[in-house]
């Protein structure tokens, strides 16, 4: 595992930061503090963070990349809390700052000693946080912070935001100030994107999400694809809470990542922490450019999966659908057969305005076909910004006018006067009507088929809206 690795560094913030404590201090709302918007789920239950997430990050003229991790245990063996602990460790070799977070309400406890004897190591890089300072609740656990032989803590409160005059003091001695070229404007994030232009756009990496039911393979294909373990894996379902972004590259292209929780029917989600790393994949399938929805090769199209899907084409991303675990399959040809025929009849019943989606079928756990998934996601992706010109578009309009004649309505014939696409992303078109009310939904179905086969948009949603012509001569008075 390589987190120092230069190529998932953002450019504006080469030094690395690391929040570290045992579980329950507070380390993702000082990440969601220092990042500036809500970007890690901040619950009560203890071990809500799992797997080390990060994000650009700045306090004043310092700019740097932030990383959340897991609470540190001493939980030993192949227990989930031993792993979790195991990624945080190579976060804190790999980062150039470690901040080490204690609970001053609670006071130091055994964990926090232990963890801080592990750290003395690597003091020169550590700064010690005491997190709960408001009033004068962390007093006690303030005074006992000077016990840990990690120097001064610093007092402040990640929810309420004080403290961080002082913790920007002992950053700066590890990080270099923005020069005035640094500090100009960053690239947009994933919600600032989707008012850009294709120019403006093309500097911005593919945001692709992977989605899917719990224990689907979703962190074994991530870390498949770049190549080392990025993301926490393992038999257990429900591994990963918070959508984790992984900046990547394929065949120079700039790929982000992003790792999501299983999601489960609506009806199964009890607890309130499950609800919010849900709230969190539909958020990141809605600023996603293309969705990856990974199936269970040995239980392939539930109604879930069709759910997730579903979600998926409403919010008009591009779709491709990754039948994981497919070694399973190859010992009963017949089986295999049958069970590819019924996925493909499902998504065709269940997706008659999205015909063709890309299906790769590929086993994360050993590489086999995962070379085929980018090659996919970059094919609708293209179609996905697909343009059509308007005279081309126009002329093709005449010609399905005179195919299939639209309906008559109260005596007369429906005119489709003119047609242009208005926007990419997905492809959206506005067709000017005489009586759009008339026109009927077996019609605009029949438009929308002929656009997908004539100008190739194979497997992405086409939104397609009518508006009647204004009437030139509606308000102006009559000559005499």
């Amino acid at each position: 595992m390589r987190f120092a690795e230069h190529d998932h560094r953002p450019d504006r913030a080469g030094s690395r930061v690391a929040i570290v404590g045992r579980p329950n201090v507070g380390k993702s709302t000082l990440f969601n503090r220092l990042v500036g918007r809500r970007r890690a789920i901040v619950d009560d239950t203890p071990g809500v963070t799992r797997d080390v997430r990060e994000a650009p990050a700045q306090l004043g003229d310092l700019a740097f990349t932030l990383l959340d991790t897991a609470g540190w245990e001493t939980a030993g063996g192949e227990a989930l809390e031993a792993r979790m602990r195991g990624f945080t460790e190579r976060a804190v070799d790999a980062a150039d700052v470690v901040l080490f977070l204690i609970d001053a309400r609670a006071g130091i406890l055994p964990l926090d000693e232990a963890f801080a004897s592990w750290l003395r190591k690597r003091a020169a890089k550590v700064i010690l946080v005491a997190n709960k300072c408001e009033g004068r609740a962390g007093q006690q656990g303030l005074a006992e912070a000077h016990g840990l032989g990690l120097g001064e803590p610093i007092p402040v409160s990640a929810e309420h935001g004080e403290g961080l005059s002082d913790l920007h003091e002992a950053l700066a001695k590890h990080i270099a100030p923005m020069s005035e070229e640094g500090a100009e404007e960053e690239a947009p994030d994933e919600a600032e994107a989707e008012g850009l232009g294709d120019a403006e756009r093309a500097g911005r990496p593919l945001l692709l999400a992977i989605v899917g039911r719990p224990n689907v393979g979703k962190s074994t294909l991530l870390n498949r694809l770049v190549g080392e373990e990025r993301v926490l894996t393992g038999p257990e379902a429900g591994i990963t809470r918070d959508a984790i972004r992984v900046e990547w590259q394929w065949k120079g292209r700039p790929v982000r990542l992003v790792d999501t929780a299983g999601m489960r029917r609506r009806s199964r989600i009890e607890a309130r922490l499950e609800a919010a790393s849900v709230a969190d994949t539909l958020d990141t399938i809605r600023l996603a450019d293309v969705a990856v929805v990974v199936l269970d090769a040995a239980n392939m199209a539930e109604k879930q999966d069709l759910a997730v899907a579903g979600w998926v084409i409403e919010e008009g991303r591009a779709l491709v659908i990754a039948v994981n675990k497919t070694d399973l399959l190859a010992d009963d040809r017949s089986a295999a057969a049958k069970a590819w025929r019924r996925l493909r009849d499902r998504l065709e019943a269940s997706f008659a305005q999205v015909k063709d989606v890309p299906i790769v079928g590929l086993s994360a756990l050993n590489g086999r076909g995962v070379e085929r998934l980018m090659p996919a996601v970059f094919g609708t992706y293209e179609v996905w910004n697909r343009r059509v010109p308007t005279p081309r578009l126009n002329r093709w309009l005449r010609e399905m006018e005179t195919l299939h004649p639209p309906p008559l309505a109260h005596g007369r014939r429906i005119r489709l006067r003119f047609m242009t696409q208005i926007k990419t992303r997905p492809p959206t078109f506005v067709l000017s009507v005489s009586q759009p009310a008339e026109l009927g939904d077996d019609y605009l179905r029949f438009l929308v088929n002929r656009l997908r086969d004539d100008f190739g948009l194979p497997g992405v949603p086409i939104r397609l809206t009518m508006r009647k012509p204004k009437n030139p001569y509606v308000g102006r008075a009559k000559k005499r």
